[in-house]
């Protein structure tokens, strides 16, 4: 059983290298098919994708000092209770 692996291997080691090239052909020429297919976008897609990402990290923050304050409340009325 090992010596047929240890066969296996050998005598494919040519016929591997050859198949790595032709696989990195193939990997490039579908690199520059999918090249291709990318477009720029336009400066009004920036710009209403701009806003998109300004509003929701606003959101976002407002959400998060909404909750930070509320947790800040609670911890410190929870450690002034605890020690009187």
């Amino acid at each position: 059983m090992a010596a047929s692996a240890v066969t296996e291997r050998s005598n494919g080691m040519g016929h591997g290298l050859k198949d790595f090239s032709a696989r990195i052909k193939g990997f490039y020429g579908d690199v520059r098919t999918e090249v291709k297919k990318v477009h720029r976008p336009s400066f009004k897609e920036v710009r209403v994708t701009t806003w998109v990402v300004i509003l929701t990290v606003m959101a976002f923050a407002a959400f998060f000092f909404v909750v930070d304050a509320f947790f800040s409340r609670v911890v410190d009325g929870l450690i002034g209770y605890l020690t009187r």
